[in-house]
């Protein structure tokens, strides 16, 4: 029984051992850094951190990631929801072929796509927006929203669908108050892991954004200087970056744990 708890516990302090250093880190000036080895902070500092939230340039990448995450992640669900439905509950021509194309927009990479959409929101005036970069996550998380929530939709036995029909209950109102309240686990596993991908994609969001809607996966990459790199900062907003991740997995990790069990995840 020892060796079973043993071997946890080990994968636990291995996975949770890039964190610790991360973190400590971002308590440390670069010349400790780069001076010696240390598993604590021996010129503790805030500095790194008081940088991040009184420069403009820092903080703002942050407001910026979470608006264009967020608005994606609302968008790919609104729109997977009812397409999960139709593939879960209707059979039409070539429906398993077009279930199939989502899938492969899923599996490409996102620099096929980075220089026609940079030409595409350049001539329509969307360049350095938050709408553009949302926009062009939702080729990728759609399709993922979409395989996710059929598979849940799929397991909702279709009586409930005829059920509701006789008891005089309209689509829209079936669909609301009692479709989506049964699929819970599913729409919180499908958010959980379109907020995940639109928080650490840097090349679209680098690509199609400047100033005004820069994220902070971007801002990250521009921490040279005469000196070198900024260590200690860059720690530090990779700190951060963790956190609304985190509060993600936090409020929804009951249903992600259901979402394993019964989804496709």
């Amino acid at each position: 029984m020892r060796k079973r708890s043993l071997i946890p516990i080990i994968y636990i302090v291995f996975l949770m051992l890039p964190i610790y250093w991360l973190v400590a880190m971002s308590f440390k000036t670069t010349n400790e850094i780069l001076g010696g080895f240390s598993l604590f902070p021996q010129d503790f500092t805030l500095e790194n951190y008081a940088k991040i939230f009184t420069d403009s340039t820092w903080y703002s990448g942050y407001i910026n990631s979470l608006i264009y995450v967020v608005t994606n992640t609302i968008l790919s669900v609104a729109v997977a929801l009812p397409a999960a439905y139709a593939f879960s509950r209707y059979r039409f021509l070539g429906d398993k072929h077009l279930f199939f194309w989502l899938l492969t927009n899923r599996m490409a990479p996102a620099a096929v796509f980075a220089l026609p959409f940079l030409q595409l929101y350049s001539a329509v005036g969307l360049f350095d927006t938050h709408i553009a970069v949302a926009l062009a996550h939702t080729l990728f998380n759609v399709p993922l929203a979409v395989w996710i929530l059929e598979g849940f939709m799929s397991g909702v036995p279709k009586e409930l669908d005829e059920t509701a029909y006789v008891d005089g209950y309209s689509f829209p109102r079936f669909f609301v108050r009692i479709f989506i309240p049964t699929i819970a686990a599913g729409i919180g596993v499908a958010c959980f892991f379109c907020f995940m991908f639109s928080w650490v994609e840097m090349l679209l969001a680098k690509t199609l954004t400047s100033v005004d809607a820069k994220p902070i996966v971007a801002t990250m990459t521009r921490t040279a200087s005469t000196s070198g790199y900024e260590l200690g900062l860059l720690a530090a907003a990779g700190t951060l970056t963790i956190i609304p991740g985190a509060f993600v997995i936090y409020f929804v990790r009951n249903y992600i744990a259901k979402g394993f069990a019964l989804g496709r995840v």
